[in-house]
């Protein structure tokens, strides 16, 4: 899969958010996700919601493996980006 075609999914999914980034490594993928669904939550909680929008892509073996999710709320990227 093309990493636009990920961060479409993904943004089509998860309310309110952005995908800053997606590194594609063959059948590998790594993931920035921003999105203010993702408050309150764990960060388990937060990998399991972004990688629920993936499943059919698990299933057809176009994507194998995650090899990271950094999930931030707006807030917490704004933070991210000041340091």
């Amino acid at each position: 899969m093309q990493a636009e075609q990920i961060k479409t999914l993904i943004e089509s999914q998860i309310p309110d958010c952005d995908v800053k980034s997606v590194d594609v490594m063959g059948d590998h993928i790594g993931l920035v996700v921003v999105s203010p669904a993702f408050a309150g939550l764990t960060p388990v909680k937060k990998q399991q919601l972004v990688l629920s929008t993936l499943s059919a892509q698990f299933a057809d073996r176009s994507i194998h493996a995650v090899d990271y999710i950094k999930s931030f709320t707006p807030e917490q990227w704004q933070q991210q980006q000041q340091q």
